[in-house]
């Protein structure tokens, strides 16, 4: 496989450090709310290295982190993964989160890492080996520090809060491109300059807390306070995948500042370049326009389930994009590729009843698209063209699909050999059904979609058509 290394600025040969295996260290969610579309669009990354990877026969092994604590509203300034919320004033996310809602800051927390795996199932994402939390990883932190202050990379500010020196680290700005000394001080919530670093540029590993904060906290040597958002990543990823990791993904807001100290850190730490590549997803647009709470653009996978649509048309809507290119997607976008989702189901069901056939030259074209920097608009493309290729055996055609499908990930053969005997839906959804049916037929319209909407909750979305409303099992 080859990938495009940020660091390289190249597409650049993957050669894992063991023979036969491959270590991945994806950067996971901050959670104090549902990941968006953008997120899952860099979760897929992962997903599609790790899946073709496998395909070829490595034992893949991914860690992916669980940001519960240490994520500043101010952290970067750049937005969080393709989504403009504005500014806060130095709060922790998940604390913020956990005030607004009146509940404890754990218990947020939790709520939203369990929506974070049900999206990922819904996006027939592998789950990754290892989801340490940072909030249970706290040892690993104050271990890593305590190496960086004992090699003088690291020191006590002025407030009590420890810093990294970034300038003791001569590879800065090697993912990034960004210079130390051009970097302009960043100014606390305040609008004053930290007094508290040696140089503008530092980064706190360590924060101490202030009186008030009194939920995710901690007494350690430097007295009481919680991580830096760039600490969890480099404590986790050593103890989990060691010194020498194949490949790190993210997204490319990322890039700067998060991967840029996490490698200083990582790298300081063991005195070797622990991350072999680095390989960023690019942004994600939504109708044209980066997604903002003040938009109202913010886009969720339960947001296309309530349309009707199959969270598996959003994963091949993103196959149609290469990973690195900015992409616009649209709801007629979504729309095409659920119709195209549909008909190729149709299309394998159908094949399957043909006798079998060895595997068409085609399926070689998309694997070599694939292994070539994941170009899935090209793979698609092949598929594409052995769907209608009229010299290729019915049989040939299912088998093509169901191997290719080990990497693509849509479901392709899961109606195949399946009894077309629907379930009984359970009491509660044949009420609201059987109600929104009267709805419609006394024209309550509001009515009618907030029992939709209780529907799509529950994970039966309906589908108004000439013949009545059908229900997505």
């Amino acid at each position: 496989m080859r990938l495009y290394d940020t660091r390289a600025k190249a597409v650049v040969p993957i050669v894992p450090a063991r023979i036969g295996a491959l270590s991945i260290y994806a950067c996971g969610p901050t959670v104090y709310r549902d990941a968006h579309v953008g997120n899952m669009r860099t979760f897929l990354l992962t997903d599609l290295i790790r899946r073709t990877a496998e395909l070829s026969g490595l034992a893949v092994t991914v860690v992916q982190n669980i940001t519960d604590v240490g994520h500043m509203a101010d952290d970067t300034g750049l937005g969080d993964g393709g989504i403009d919320e504005g500014q806060g004033a130095g709060e922790d996310k998940v604390l913020k989160q956990a005030a607004v809602e009146g509940r404890a800051a754990l218990d947020i927390a939790r709520e939203y890492e369990a929506r974070f795996h049900r999206d990922l199932s819904a996006l027939n994402i592998y789950p990754a080996t290892h989801y340490p939390r940072a909030s249970e990883s706290i040892d690993l932190m104050i271990e890593l520090i305590g190496t960086l202050m004992g090699r003088d990379h690291a020191y006590v500010g002025g407030d009590g809060s420890v810093f990294f020196d970034a300038r003791s680290f001569a590879g800065y700005g090697e993912l990034s491109g960004n210079r130390l000394d051009d970097l302009r001080p960043g100014h606390r919530f305040d609008g004053e300059v930290d007094p508290a670093k040696r140089f503008h540029a530092d980064w706190a590993l360590w924060k101490r807390a202030q009186d008030t904060r009194t939920q995710l906290v901690w007494d350690t040597p430097w007295g009481v306070g919680f991580p830096g958002w760039h600490t969890e990543c480099s404590a986790m990823s050593l103890s989990l995948l060691g010194s020498d990791i194949d490949v790190h993904t993210g997204g490319i807001d990322l890039r700067f500042p998060h991967h840029e100290d996490e490698r200083a850190q990582s790298n300081c730490a063991t005195g070797t370049d622990v991350v072999r590549h680095w390989v960023h997803g690019e942004h994600l647009l939504f109708e044209g326009r980066k997604m903002s709470k003040s938009a109202g653009n913010v886009v969720l996978v339960s947001d296309l389930v309530a349309r009707g649509l199959d969270p598996l048309a959003l994963r091949l809507a993103f196959l149609q994009h290469r990973y690195r290119q900015q992409m616009n997607l649209t709801w007629d976008g979504l729309a095409a590729a659920n119709a195209t989702l549909a008909r190729w189901r149709d299309r394998v069901a159908t094949w399957a009843t043909e006798p079998s056939a060895p595997l068409p030259e085609a399926v070689g074209r998309v694997v070599s698209a694939l292994e070539d920097d994941l170009d899935t608009p090209r793979a698609i493309t092949a598929l594409r063209a052995l769907e209608r290729d009229p010299d290729v055996p019915a049989g040939a055609k299912f088998e093509a699909f169901a191997y290719l499908d080990r990497v693509l990930g849509l479901d392709l053969v899961r109606d195949v050999g399946r009894p077309a005997v629907a379930e009984p839906f359970p009491d509660v959804v044949a009420t609201l059904l059987a109600d929104r049916a009267q709805a419609r037929a006394t024209k309550d319209w509001a009515g009618s979609d907030r029992l939709r909407d209780e529907l799509a909750a529950l994970g039966y979305p309906v589908v108004d058509t000439p013949d009545g409303q059908q229900v997505q099992r």
